[in-house]
């Protein structure tokens, strides 16, 4: 019984935070050079370390083709280096580089400052409760990750 009751909670959450994103997605970017998937990418990747196109590809849900423009792009801006595996040359690595940590950097910023605004709301009481369960389920999420590498 705690299982379904863990999954019911677990699906509106996540239909719940789809909701708050489209919110976030609404607020304008400061950016405006760099369209919000390019801006993702990099983030994830800043983030993230450097990974493989496929890999990114899937984690986006976007075809590997159809990533490779935006990452033309920002190859061409030299915010990425692309580097070919030298051990299996199907496959691409792709990195960030010092510029584009300082925009992927600025784009945090400015989610950051979005997400407080969308929060701003809350109580103090709601505040510290969201805060302590966020923790809890990190910390949870974070074993589950350890576990299953």
């Amino acid at each position: 019984m705690a299982r379904k009751e863990f999954i019911k909670l677990l699906e509106a959450n996540i239909l719940i935070l789809d909701k708050l994103s489209d919110k976030l997605k609404k607020e304008p970017v400061m950016l405006s050079k760099y369209p919000r998937q390019q801006l993702s990418i990099l983030v994830r990747l800043h983030m993230g370390g450097p990974a493989k196109l496929k890999d990114i590809a899937r984690r986006e849900m976007v075809t590997a083709p159809n990533l490779c423009a935006a990452f033309r792009k920002l190859e061409r801006d030299g915010l990425v280096l692309r580097q070919i595996d030298e051990s299996d040359r199907r496959n691409t690595w792709y990195s960030v580089t010092d510029t584009g940590k300082q925009i992927a950097s600025q784009a945090m910023d400015t989610m950051r400052s979005a997400i407080e605004r969308l929060f701003s709301k809350l109580s103090r009481d709601d505040e510290f409760a969201l805060t302590g369960a966020l923790k809890t389920i990190n910390s949870i999420l974070t074993k589950m990750e350890l576990n299953n590498a």
